[in-house]
């Protein structure tokens, strides 16, 4: 039986929402291991003279304990 555990990551990217989200498991994976999925839970985004600067995304880490 495994045990999963599941963290809240808030992340952000000039790029895109994906960026973003490929960001906070980067990060995520430095200090977490065995991570198993990404749950996409909210996204928002900074503009500025009506352009979008910063994609930001919230997500939900789930990862293996041992």
């Amino acid at each position: 039986m495994a045990v999963l555990k599941v963290i809240e990551v808030l992340a952000n990217s000039s790029k895109g929402w994906e960026d973003a989200a490929a960001n906070a498991v980067a990060q995520a994976s430095k200090s977490v291991k065995n991570i198993r999925s990404v749950y996409l839970n909210e996204q928002s985004a900074t503009v500025k003279d009506g352009e979008i600067t910063d994609y930001r995304v919230n997500v939900k880490i789930t990862f293996e304990v041992n």
